[in-house]
């Protein structure tokens, strides 16, 4: 029986654990890490044959495996798995396993560093809008080898796929990819831009039909010359498109223009959707690019970019006090996202921002405090940091609270003290310092939110 080791515990590694058991492989998961929770399912899985290491690293002994299977978050230049490569053992990540087992069924594929998950869950709810059994899967909803679990395959595969997922995937060739934004994201990980911009590129090569933001500065500068059949998009109009074909905002209507001689056509109006800020506006035209290329009618369209609610963590609206919009926006866990979510808020605001910060540029950043925060809030590690970068640039409203809970309560206080119409968490910073994920610290956000509401 071949063996497979697959290294960490998170929903992508059980899912691929028990996917290649179902193929006949022996499994053996592994995590560096151990709790109660990950106990639990060591149980569990042992019930299922799945043999389950915890507090263990990946060793290569005499004993090796046929297959290495890697959960999003193991960075891929790790030692042993340079070994293993060198070795001449397959080592995959779990995207590209669960490709090997849907690659029959049409996938859209969506990257970028910000924009993917509104972008990806938008067009997952136009495609089953249309009839479609489409999951979202990969960094939201499903893992993707739990839908080559599924008892019944999907006909369409909505896959949101981070430089990770790409960077461990070989053959992932989706019939249409998208690519949102680009700016200089997880380099810690992935070391310079062109790497970074290398690894997303694979797999909009590898997909037969491609749709850009034509709007981002990056992706634009490179334009035909680099991806001359691609579809782009412009919020601005026609004039503004990249290339001859794509779609654009005229007249306050998404508008197609799928051939350069061909003549365009009207869609569903920008205004359907409820989402503020001009940058939602921009992941409707590439959600509608999608739909349109896969012969969506404009109809389910319309129907499903007028029902769509937001997703979870960006720009979230949790609740109103006293004519005070609390909105959540954990998901900005860099300063490009973070800017955009300042921009797409009424001001001033109360920013609550911090956490575990990143390499970046944040001078766009800062310029929109300086134009929208009344004040600001810092919390987590990066509180200090961020105070010295505020009086560099002479911000001087900000108080270090350190944690979510005094953040909320000093808000409100805050917000009525300078009349302002929104208390933002937007925190700039990955979430690791005080919380597992970006997720958890909405959550709690939401969480505080809501008892201040019954306290006051």
């Amino acid at each position: 029986m071949p063996r497979a080791s697959v290294i960490g515990l998170g929903k992508s590694g059980v899912a691929a654990a028990r996917l290649l058991k179902r193929e006949g492989w022996e499994v053996v998961l592994s995590d560096s890490n151990t709790s109660a929770n990950l106990l639990q399912q060591q149980q569990e899985l042992a019930q299922e044959q799945i043999i389950v290491k915890l507090a263990h690293s990946l060793q290569l002994d005499d004993d090796l495996p046929n297959l290495i299977v890697v959960s999003p978050g193991v960075p891929w230049d790790i030692r042993v798995l340079v070994k293993a490569r060198e070795l001449g053992i397959e080592t995959i990540g779990e995207m590209e396993l669960a490709w090997r087992n849907l690659s029959a069924i049409p996938w859209v594929a969506i990257t970028g560093t910000n924009g993917k998950t509104t972008t990806t869950a938008l067009i997952a709810a136009i495609f089953q809008a249309a009839g479609f059994d489409a999951p979202a899967c990969g960094n939201i909803g499903y893992a993707a080898c739990e839908v080559a679990l599924a008892e019944k395959l999907p006909d369409w595969v909505i896959g949101e796929i981070s430089s990770y997922q790409i960077e461990s995937s070989v053959t992932l060739a989706p019939n249409i990819g998208v690519w949102t934004t680009f700016t200089p994201d997880h380099l810690a990980r992935h070391k310079t831009l062109e790497n970074y911009y290398d690894i997303k590129a694979k797999l909009l090569r590898q997909s037969h039909l491609q749709i850009f933001n034509g709007d981002d500065p990056y992706l634009a500068k490179l334009g035909v010359s680099h991806w001359p059949d691609a579809y782009w998009t412009s919020v601005k109009g026609q004039e503004f498109l990249v290339s001859e074909k794509g779609f654009y905002i005229e007249d306050g209507w998404v508008v197609e223009k799928l051939q350069p001689n061909a003549p365009s056509q009207q869609i569903v109006s920008a205004s359907a959707l409820r989402m503020v800020g001009a940058h939602n506006q921009q992941n409707l035209l590439m959600a509608v690019a999608a739909a349109r290329l896969a012969n969506i009618t404009p109809d389910a369209i319309e129907q499903a970019v007028r029902e769509f609610p937001g997703v979870p963590h960006r720009l979230e609206h949790i609740c109103t006090w006293e004519g005070i919009d609390f909105i959540n926006d954990s998901k900005a866990t860099n300063y490009d996202a973070a800017e955009v979510g300042l921009a797409s808020v009424k001001s001033p605001a109360i920013l609550i921002a911090g956490g575990e910060a990143k390499p970046g540029d944040d001078s766009g950043w800062l310029a929109k405090i300086q134009t929208q925060a009344a004040a600001v809030l810092l919390i987590g590690a990066a509180a200090n940091a961020f105070a010295q970068r505020l009086q560099e640039i002479n911000y001087t409203n900000y108080e270090i609270v350190e944690t979510m809970d005094k953040a909320v309560s000093r808000s409100a206080t805050l917000a009525k003290q300078y009349q302002a119409a929104v208390v933002l968490l937007s925190p700039a910073c990955a979430s690791f310092d005080q919380y597992p994920n970006f997720e958890v610290r909405g959550d709690h956000f939401r969480q505080l939110c809501q008892e201040m509401l019954h306290i006051m």
